[in-house]
């Protein structure tokens, strides 16, 4: 029989309404994010969505900051185990592979796209012309010539991979490096080394969103690729929009995890907060490699 010492307490914390606050506050932000698209693929005024995302985006905000802030007090006050805290380690393993499997599904739809509806949609596998809906119709990627141009209007030009998509690649490159010199001056001990070049990862991530904005800003106005630009508008927007999203969060992380080192927060074997950030920043910067091949490269 194992000796008892092999069992750690664990801290199980006081009931919570904050659970029930974080699933209000993601059902108000997809809720309203889902209305707000809608509204504006029909061309219709976007208030109510837009208001309803802000809403949820509040409320989620506000209950992380404090249940974060509440997991912190917990862990300065020596209540975590070891055992505890390797379920932290396993849960944001099992979180970030839960990202893997959901930007796995885009790239899977975007596969299909190009690989069997667009050859469908020319005639492939068909029996001759008459079973096709539109006998005339070549297939290419990206579709901007669509079957029928009046119903399904598709952009006027593809978006490149030069420019502004490959900036923003060397600045998420460039950030992967920073955030991991940070680390490393976590581990020695030097925190003016950590807080700078953590310090320089916000930065950069910040600027990658900025450019973000200006590139979704030429898309709509110079190339007429928005939502409506048919199935090519519609991927190209998923991919890089959750993305965008996923960059933003991570940015948040990092952002939190600079502040908490300049009050003086981790040690080199106590930073699983920052070491969970950086994964995520890892991650985000993997997924950005493969939009830029297969959306920008391959896309264009």
């Amino acid at each position: 029989m194992a000796n008892d010492a092999t069992y750690q307490n664990y801290y199980v914390p006081a009931d919570s309404k904050l659970p029930i606050f974080a699933s209000l506050g993601l059902f108000l932000t997809v809720f309203g994010m889902g209305n707000m698209f809608n509204e504006m693929t029909a061309g219709a005024d976007t208030t109510f969505g837009t208001m309803v995302l802000l809403l949820g985006g509040v409320v989620l905000a506000t209950t992380l900051f404090v249940w974060f802030s509440k997991v912190i007090e917990e862990s300065h006050a020596k209540l975590y185990s070891d055992q505890m805290n390797r379920s932290y380690v396993w849960g944001m393993s099992w979180f970030i592979f839960s990202e893997v499997m959901f930007f796995a599904a885009f790239f899977g739809a975007l596969f299909y796209v190009r690989a069997f509806v667009v050859p469908w949609l020319a005639g492939e596998g068909n029996r001759g012309p008459s079973d096709m809906l539109w006998p005339n119709y070549v297939a290419e990627w990206p579709m901007l010539n669509t079957p029928d141009p009046t119903l399904f209007p598709g952009a006027h030009t593809a978006m490149g991979w030069w420019g502004l998509p490959l900036i923003n690649t060397i600045l998420l490159v460039t950030s992967s490096v920073t955030v991991t010199i940070a680390h490393h001056g976590l581990n020695e001990g030097n925190r003016k080394k950590l807080i700078t070049w953590l310090g320089l990862t916000v930065a950069l991530g910040i600027v990658f969103l900025g450019c973000q904005v200006l590139e979704y800003y030429h898309a709509y106005t110079d190339l007429g690729l928005t939502l409506n630009a048919g199935i090519y508008g519609t991927t190209f927007f998923m991919l890089t929009g959750f993305h965008g999203a996923h960059v933003t969060l991570g940015t948040f992380m990092l952002l939190v995890m600079l502040i908490r080192a300049i009050k003086g927060h981790f040690k080199a074997d106590d930073c699983f907060g920052f070491e969970a950030a950086a994964w995520y920043w890892h991650f985000v910067d993997v997924v950005w490699l493969g939009l830029f091949l297969f959306v920008y490269i391959l896309g264009s």
